[in-house]
């Protein structure tokens, strides 16, 4: 039986926001009187169809024995009489959605409504849900089709008086089939529904508007589609991430953000230091070296002079001829000027150059997780990843080809989740299982501890073999050969070590992985910064110490750049053949934690140095380019899928955060630490001759003293706002009471969240309970109807029968 949703204009209805649908009262009252109307025409139809006759009886109670079984349904299911279907068909949920009719009545009162408001009313004021309230609509049960077309009438009549952008707005949140909405798009552009007057003039404008108007959309989707095509990696990344799943994607996506990152913080070293240096440069100290090849790969040499390191850098103002005083001291321009200062421009340039990277990781770390924890969001979404996740713009055969490999992959991994949540072990697996854990854990930990000896010890007889002789310049290369030895080897003994844990998890296992090799090349690099602050400025006070911690930290960037390519390009073949043609096992897997903590590893490298060797972030940049071809390249000829699939849904969220805790956190100690307490070599480089690289902004405040009252404010804010340590305390008690608050924030909202959800399990509750109730009271008015119309068949006694008696 179709039903038609009839919802009149009330005057209540403009201007005011619709009533709460949690009022209990008339929510109750409301059905309470549809049941009552229900019931009352139920009574009316049986009443009228009840046959007349002395027959009725028996048909009556044939009908009755009929309508009980029916009522049990096909193998003893439980089924409702028409009285409680009928009830059960006038529910909005029933109504909206499977009757055209419905629709067309409650849009066309939607159209008339915003007619009547303004002439260019506001599409926030349209919702895009077509189920209404049961108490403030009323329904009528309407199974003809000349209503429905009435309806529909009124409806283009309605649309056409909206504006072009607004009627095809209501047109699109219309739940209807396309074929509906297509049909009211041509009826409102029929000529039977044209205005009068010159219908011809109309028409050819309306033509042409609507034709400009398709070219500008398509326009706008080619612009779209050419600005996708520019993304880096686009398809790339798209063929990774349905072919080898998400936790591969993690990977590639991580090094995709690396490079943004690295080219945020190039840029104002570029503009504010190394570009003005070069325009400027200092005078010559003597012959430049000659070029011999080495310098690649160690740094030093021609590379020595160039604005590639700290000591090039000049303490002279660059915007007015100024020579170097006999003594090495600072130049010192006119009181009067405010020249360009390039020791304050190279301190204030690396400070606002890491303020932003630091900014942008918070914010990065917040919105993925956000994005990856973000509150409603479902586990294991099987039915919107199989019914929503095709994108049916596509048409290419290649690119379907691709959503379909990224769409069962989705699957595969969804199922995965879902299979390792039902898992579970005994209480002597779980013993067998810690005490496993624990001694590979001390296997991994010794192998840790071993490799730190093997560095600290390495490093101290390198400071007994300096000054290395510039001949002899190779040398230099021994203790990062034996750093990038320790990280390549390691991770492979761990990975043995791995294997006799047997996570149930491919995530646990994933995570242990990062976190012991983690512990390796954090240890390894605390190290080699007390090896570069504590040993190795005591060792070189008659030289440029700060020349040799960037030509160090190139060092192991680049040897660590030859190590990754060698163990992608020989180690991956190497044990793809073996494990293929000896083993039998087929191509292996990419192993995840252990290149991404090459990534993390090689971008402290780049904050490290980047005081001491501004040009590293282009280095990091050149390096991240060629490694993403080559790890991809491998990836595709060396690898499989992982055998046991995993969602990777917080997996970025994790590398952010572990890149910024201890990574970032950990150089931006060790840089404070060297402006703030280590001493400036007092040959070369912007901060020569001072106690420590802060104390350049102590003299540049001391200068605008004397520059005059016009800027004397910024003499007050850097006292205040910079020595002051009251400005740090304050900001940093605001950042931890802002994330109090959205910690806060996120849980009320989850704890709403779960009462909604409870609150909608128990309306349904009450909807079965209701229709149970419903079905009891039409059983029981059908056993007593069947009663009395047998006791009215039954055939009146004898009187003689009464006499005998």
């Amino acid at each position: 039986m179709a039903s038609v949703l009839d919802a009149p204009e009330t005057p209540e209805d403009q201007g005011s926001r619709e009533p709460s649908p949690y009022d209990e009262s008339e929510m109750h009252q409301s059905f309470h009187l549809l049941i009552q109307e229900q019931s009352q025409g139920a009574v009316e139809e049986g009443l009228e169809l009840q046959p007349q006759g002395p027959g009725a009886g028996a048909g009556a109670a044939g009908a009755s024995a009929g309508n009980q079984q029916a009522l049990l349904g096909p193998e003893g299911a439980t089924a409702h009489s028409m009285a409680t279907l009928r009830i059960l068909a006038s529910m909005p949920s029933r109504t909206i959605g499977r009757s055209r009719g419905a629709v067309i009545s409650q849009y066309y009162n939607r159209t008339v409504r915003l007619r009547r408001r303004a002439s260019r009313p506001q599409l926030r004021g349209l919702g895009r849900s077509a189920r209404p309230s049961l108490r403030l609509y009323d329904l009528e049960l309407d199974s003809t089709a000349l209503a429905e077309e009435e309806k529909r009438v009124l409806l283009v009549k309605e649309l056409q008086g909206l504006p072009v952008a607004q009627r095809d707005h209501v047109l699109r949140g219309m739940p209807l089939s396309l074929a509906e909405k297509r049909r009211l798009r041509e009826e409102m552009r029929s000529p039977s529904r044209r205005p009068r007057g010159r219908p011809g003039l109309l028409g050819c404008c309306s033509r042409l508007r609507y034709a400009c108007a398709l070219a500008s959309h398509d326009l706008g989707l080619g612009l779209l589609s050419g600005l996708q095509a520019l993304v880096p990696w686009h398809y790339a990344l798209k063929r990774i991430g349905g072919q080898f799943g998400s936790s591969v994607l993690s990977y590639f996506l991580f090094l995709k953000t690396l490079l943004a990152f690295n080219a945020l913080l190039l840029l104002p070293l570029l503009a504010l230091l190394v570009g003005v240096q070069a325009a400027f440069p200092p005078a010559p100290q003597g012959p430049a070296p000659t070029f011999t090849g080495l310098e690649l790969l160690t740094g030093g040499g021609r590379f020595t002079d160039t604005v590639m390191y700290y000591g090039y850098y000049s303490n002279a103002t660059l915007n007015q001829p100024c020579a170097d005083p006999p003594d090495g001291g600072q130049c010192t321009p006119e009181a009067a000027s405010l020249p360009y200062n390039m020791p304050l421009a190279y301190l204030f340039t690396m400070g606002t150059a890491f303020f932003i990277t630091c900014f942008t990781l918070v914010y990065s770390m917040s919105h993925s997780f956000g994005e990856s924890y973000r509150v409603g969001s479902a586990l294991g979404a099987h039915a919107i990843t199989v019914f929503c996740s095709w994108d049916h713009k596509v048409t290419q055969k290649r690119a379907s080809r691709l959503q379909c490999d990224n769409i069962r992959t989705q699957l595969k991994e969804l199922l995965a989740e879902w299979q390792l949540r039902r898992g579970h072990r005994s209480a002597c697996g779980r013993l067998r299982r810690a005490a496993v854990l624990a001694f590979v854990w001390l296997l991994c930990l010794g192998i840790t501890l071993g490799c730190t000896v093997a560095v600290y010890t390495f490093s101290e007889h390198m400071i007994e073999q300096s000054p290395v002789p510039a001949d002899r310049e190779g040398a230099l290369l021994a203790l990062p050969l034996v750093v990038c030895l320790l990280n390549l080897g390691a991770p492979y003994l761990y990975r043995g070590l791995a294997a006799l844990e047997r996570h149930d998890s491919p995530v646990l296992e994933v995570y242990v992985a990062v976190c012991r090799n983690l512990i390796l090349k954090m240890v390894t690099l605390g190290i080699l910064c007390y090896h570069w602050l504590g040993r190795r400025v005591a060792a070189l006070q008659d030289q440029c110490w700060e020349n040799f911690v960037g030509q160090e930290l190139y060092r192991l960037m680049v040897l660590d750049f030859i190590f990754t390519l060698l163990d992608t390009l020989c180690g991956e073949l190497l044990w793809r053949l073996i494990s293929e043609r000896r083993l039998g096992r087929g191509k292996p897997e990419f192993d995840i934690a252990r290149n991404v903590l090459e990534l993390i590893y090689g971008q402290t490298l780049t904050w490290l140095g980047a005081l001491f060797s501004p040009l590293l972030p282009a280095v990091q940049i050149i390096k991240l380019l060629l490694l993403f071809y080559v790890k991809k390249t491998s990836l595709l000829a060396n690898c499989q899928a992982p055998r046991r699939p995993w969602l990777a849904s917080h997996m970025r969220t994790v590398f952010i955060s572990l890149l910024c805790f201890p990574c970032f956190l950990g150089a931006a100690i060790f840089l404070c630490y060297a402006v703030w307490q280590v001493k400036p070599s007092s040959l070369c480089g912007p901060f020569r001759s001072l106690d420590s690289m802060y104390e350049a902004g102590k003299v540049w405040v001391r200068r605008l003293e004397r520059a005059g009252p016009r800027v004397s404010w910024l003499p007050w804010v850097h006292r205040y706002l910079v020595e002051n340590t009251f400005p740090v305390y304050l900001l940093s008690a605001l950042l931890l009471a802002v994330i109090y608050l959205n910690i806060q924030v996120v849980k009320g909202q989850r704890k709403v969240i779960r009462l909604l959800k409870e609150q909608i399990s128990n309306e349904g509750e009450d909807k079965i309970f209701l229709i149970n109730k419903l079905h009891s009271v039409y059983e029981r008015k059908e056993r007593s109807g069947a009663g009395r119309t047998q006791e009215g068949a039954a055939p009146p006694a004898r009187p003689a029968d009464h006499r005998a008696a």
